[in-house]
C-alpha cells in the first residue's frame, strides 16, 4: 500500500495502517530531528513526541500524499519547542490554538488509546512508569521524573531509551490483535483516589483503605516512609489542617498507576502545602501495595503537608 492507502486505511480505523505507516517514515523523522539536535537522547524525545502526536491528529492529514512531509514538520516543531525552552515539556506542532487540548488528551480521547495503552502494558513496570510520566503526565522534566522515581537522571534517559525500543515494536506486534478498554481500568483507579479523598475529608479513610490497600502496604514521600497507620495520620493532619485536594488527571496500567491532584490550602495560611502532588501507586492483584507521594518541582515546597 502507498502512503495515501495508509493513510486513509488509518483514518478509518486501521492500526496496522497506522503502525506501517509510522514505522515506514520513522528513519526520515529521526534524520530530521538528528540534524536539528544531533544524535542523542533530545532527539530521540522528539521522535517519539512526533509519533505521540501522530497517533492522536492522523485523521487531520489533509493531503495523505504528503503524510511523510506533514511527520516530518511534526518532528521539526518538536525540535523548535526543545531548542527555545531547553527543558523537556509536552509538545504540540505549531499552529495549534493555546485552546487545544495536550497529546495525551487527545491520545485519551483517540480511539487507538487502548493499542497504544495496551503495548505500554507489555513493558515491565519501571519502564512503562517512565513512560507515563513523562509523556502522559505534568511530571515531564527528567530531574523531576527521576525524584519521583528515587533514581538518577542517568537511569531515568536510559530506561526512556529502551522503554521507546520495546513500545515501538510491541505496537507493530500489537497493530492486528485485539485489546481492552483502558478507560474501564482508569475509572477504577479514579473511583478508588477519590473514595480514599473523600474518605479522609469525611473520617472512613480507615475502611476506604482496608478496601483497595493491601494490608502491608507501604507508604513513602521524600522524607521517609512508613506503613498504612502513617497515612492516615498524614491524610487526617492535613484535611484538619485545612487542606483539600481535587484528582485532575489518573493514569492506570495493570500494576502501576499515578494520579495527579491539585492541593488546596487554608485561607489563613495559603502556602500551607505545595499546589499539587502525584501519587504513584504499585498494585499487587488489583490493590495498592505502595504508594509514593511526589511534589513536582513547581511546588515551591517538596514536603509532606
Amino acid at each position: 500500500m502507498d502512503d495515501s492507502e495508509l493513510v486513509r486505511a488509518a483514518q478509518s480505523g486501521a492500526i496496522g495502517a497506522l503502525g506501517t505507516l509510522l514505522t515506514r517514515h520513522r528513519p526520515g523523522m529521526t534524520a530530521v530531528a538528528v540534524s536539528v539536535l544531533g544524535a542523542g537522547p533530545d532527539a530521540e524525545d522528539a521522535v517519539q513526541e512526533a509519533t505521540t502526536i501522530a497517533l492522536a491528529r492522523i485523521g487531520d492529514v489533509r493531503d495523505p500524499a504528503a503524510v511523510g512531509a506533514w511527520l516530518r514538520q511534526v518532528v521539526r516543531n518538536a525540535c523548535r519547542t526543545q531548542l527555545r525552552a531547553r527543558r523537556p515539556l509536552p509538545t504540540l506542532y505549531d499552529g495549534l490554538p493555546s485552546t487545544e487540548p495536550d497529546p495525551a488528551e487527545l491520545l485519551e480521547q483517540h480511539a487507538n488509546r487502548d493499542w497504544v495503552w495496551r503495548a505500554l502494558e507489555d513493558l515491565s513496570p519501571p519502564l512503562r512508569l517512565v513512560m507515563m510520566l513523562r509523556h502522559f503526565s505534568g511530571v515531564t522534566a527528567y530531574e523531576d521524573i527521576a525524584t519521583a522515581c528515587g533514581i538518577p537522571v542517568g537511569t531515568v534517559r536510559s530506561r526512556l531509551a529502551k522503554a521507546r525500543g520495546q513500545l515501538s515494536a510491541r505496537l507493530l506486534a500489537t497493530a492486528d490483535d485485539p485489546y481492552g478498554d483502558v478507560a474501564a481500568q482508569t475509572a477504577v483507579r479514579r473511583r478508588e483516589v477519590e473514595e480514599v479523598l473523600d474518605g479522609a475529608e469525611h473520617g472512613t479513610l480507615d475502611d476506604v483503605l482496608a478496601a483497595y490497600w493491601r494490608p502491608d502496604a507501604k507508604y513513602s514521600w521524600s522524607g521517609g516512609g512508613g506503613d498504612t497507620a502513617s497515612f492516615l495520620r498524614a491524610m487526617y493532619r492535613d484535611i484538619e489542617d485545612g487542606v483539600r485536594g481535587r484528582l485532575t488527571n489518573v493514569l492506570a496500567s495493570r500494576d502501576v498507576a499515578v494520579c495527579e491532584i491539585d492541593l488546596t490550602s487554608p485561607p489563613e495560611d495559603p502556602f500551607h502545602c505545595p499546589p499539587a502532588v502525584v501519587w504513584i501507586q504499585h498494585l499487587q492483584a488489583g490493590r495498592t501495595s505502595s504508594l509514593h507521594l511526589f511534589h513536582p518541582r513547581r511546588s515551591a515546597q517538596a514536603v509532606p503537608a
